[in-house]
């Protein structure tokens, strides 16, 4: 085992009140690709700037390997004193380094480097920091949410520029799929101590559940044994003072673990109240196109939306995924076509930015409207500080500025007051951002067990895929020119039935190709007639193939027919991705039958002249 480049030991932080972080380690080894995991507020960030030299522990022992050199990953970048994004990035690089890598990593970020530091939105912010952090190669990365802002693309992107690097990593993400890919190893911050897991993040959460399994049966062990003290204490013998004693101080110790013993924390415990039932038909949108300057946003599209829908709209930043979902609800009006909206809509909305929140308003008063310390939740009255505690807040919270909260509290605030509201239609512009692991989970049941219709805009691949039912994405996503198509099925359906298409449009040229081909191949044919014949093998196949292909194509018209239900897609999406899959193989067959069968007719008319 190789020496660790960092090390962190019994770490204690506190910031008044119970510690943050009481016991926390953490050791990374050349080549370690670590996620660091636990709930909002449990100490990730503030244990990465400890390992960043950022923050400092109260206690406990920091070793950083003299020669290693750290890049930690800035929430907040500064840019001052940089007139552009390339000179912030450069400034990272160290006396070796080759700035080469710095244009590099900009390009595949979707910068040019010549932009004003100024001007950058938040995207292009953390994109610029992802640059100037991964340029000199480090030999210890600490990333702490670097997926946030960016689009799908461009995450896949750093998922391999993170696999291949040689810099040892130590990342903290809510993407799941992104923690797979990336991780090998698992550091769970748990209660102000941490736990680690030599396998990656997909091994994780059945470890995390055997481990909290494990914890309950000692402390129900540790109560039933109390409870047997306790019995001897009150009925057993009298004598020997100094045995009863000495029993009775193992009573209190075991007494004061079993108070002091600090519980996991609790999940989210919440669903959306409900509201009067829309109308079947929620959205019809008619060719509708929405233009900036010469620029296409949305070219000519249509589609209708169902009661009981969940869409996905997935693409690359700036694609227009939050112009086409202004235009759907029918807050933006499009250049040309039409929006009808249903009957009885009651609209939540969970906006990315989180621009509604004021920074002074305490937590309280924003649940509430300012309206008292009671708010009316699926009809019933409820005491905020009690609602709150669903959320995971603790009641003293209740009269806090909201700005005292994180990022991931502040999604969780603005959830809690989405649920509380009676509504039919959600819509959830990047909903993931900034929410731990179990706060996902609710927000995916809470989705997939909504009896209304929700529309959502997301980069989290497996959101999508546990919950949309189908998903809207750019016909061209590497030159987004306005089209977009409507997919059946989550994100990596829609990759699926697009790479389906991508071949089946190869074959199609393929096809229109092999005339000339043949034409071409017909005079070296001439000098070979009536030469040799055909193997066994090759008659069997002449004469069966055919057989064969008319199998395949009565195969293929029987689920023709059943997905010519204009319903099937609504009713049951399940057996409409499997008949569309099905269809896709016995196509790709049949084209490679019919293929064979040509090649080998050819050669019989050559043979035999």
């Amino acid at each position: 085992m190789a020496p660790p480049i960092l090390k962190l030991d019994d770490i204690f932080l506190s910031f008044g009140g119970a510690p943050l972080l009481a016991g926390a380690g953490l050791q990374v080894e050349p080549g370690d690709k670590i996620c660091l995991v636990g709930r909002n507020g449990s100490g990730k960030s503030t244990l990465l700037k400890i390992a960043a030299g950022m923050v400092e522990a109260q206690s406990g022992e920091v070793f950083r390997h003299p020669s290693s050199t750290v890049r930690y990953l800035e929430q907040a970048p500064d840019f001052a004193g940089y007139k552009t994004v390339a000179a912030y990035a450069e400034a990272g690089l160290g006396p070796g380094d080759d700035p080469y890598r710095v244009t590099y990593l900009l390009s595949h970020l979707g910068l040019t480097g010549e932009e004003d530091p100024k001007n950058l939105s938040g995207g292009e912010a953390r994109r610029a920091a992802l640059a100037r952090v991964m340029a000199p190669e480090p030999d210890i990365l600490l990333l702490d949410e670097p997926t946030n802002h960016l689009d799908l693309p461009t995450i896949e992107w750093l998922e391999g520029e993170l696999q291949k690097s040689r810099s040892a990593l130590v990342l903290i993400s809510h993407d799941r799929r992104f923690l797979e890919k990336v991780s090998t190893a698992t550091v769970w911050l748990d209660r102000g101590t941490s736990r680690r897991l030599d396998r990656g993040f997909g091994h994780f959460e059945a470890w995390r559940d055997q481990v909290l399994e494990a914890e309950e049966l000692e402390q129900h062990k540790l109560g039933k044994a109390i409870e047997r003290e306790e019995h001897w204490l009150r009925y057993g013998v009298t004598a020997r003072r100094k045995r009863n004693m000495r029993r009775l101080g193992e009573l209190q110790d075991m007494r004061s673990r079993h108070r002091g013993h600090k519980g996991a924390l609790g999940t989210v415990q919440a669903a959306a109240s409900d509201a009067q039932e829309s109308g079947k038909l929620v959205i019809e949108a008619d060719k509708i196109t929405k233009t900036y300057g010469d620029r296409a946003i949305v070219a000519p599209f249509s589609m209708r939306v169902h009661r009981g829908d969940c869409i996905g709209l997935v693409g690359p930043n700036g694609a227009g995924k939050t112009t086409l979902l202004k235009m759907l609800t029918g807050q933006l009006a499009p250049d040309t076509g039409t929006v009808k909206l249903g009957t009885n809509l009651e609209i939540a909305t969970l906006d990315q930015k989180r621009e509604e929140l004021n920074p002074e308003e305490t937590l309280a008063n924003y649940l509430t409207d300012g309206r008292g310390e009671n708010l009316l939740v699926n009809g019933e009255q409820r005491h905020v500080t009690g609602y709150m505690k669903e959320f995971l807040f603790q009641p003293e919270q209740a009269r806090t500025p909201i700005k005292n909260l994180s990022g991931g509290e502040r999604a969780r605030l603005m959830l809690a007051r989405i649920l509380s509201r009676p509504t039919n239609l959600l819509i959830l512009d990047e909903p993931t951002n900034d929410l731990d692991i179990e706060t996902l989970d609710l927000l995916q049941e809470i989705v997939s067990g909504f009896s209304g219709t929700v529309i959502l805009v997301s980069h989290d691949r497996d959101f999508l895929d546990r919950t949309v039912s189908s998903t809207i994405a750019p016909a061209n996503p590497e030159e987004p020119d306005g089209r977009w198509i409507e997919y059946a099925g989550g994100y990596s359906d829609m990759l699926a039935q697009r790479k389906g298409a991508i071949e089946e449009r190869k074959r199609a040229e393929k096809a229109a190709e092999k005339p000339k081909s043949t034409e071409a191949a017909a005079p070296a044919a001439e000098g070979s007639k009536g030469k040799g014949k055909l193997s066994y093998k090759q008659k069997f196949a002449l004469e069966n193939l055919p057989k064969e292909m008319a199998r395949a194509e009565a195969e293929i018209a029987a689920r023709e027919q059943k997905m010519a239900d204009p319903n099937l897609f609504s009713k049951d999406p399940a057996t409409f991705n499997r008949l569309a899959a099905e269809m896709e193989t016995l196509r790709e067959s049949l084209i490679k039958m019919e293929e064979e069968w040509l090649e080998l007719e050819m050669l019989r008319e050559e043979l035999e002249g």
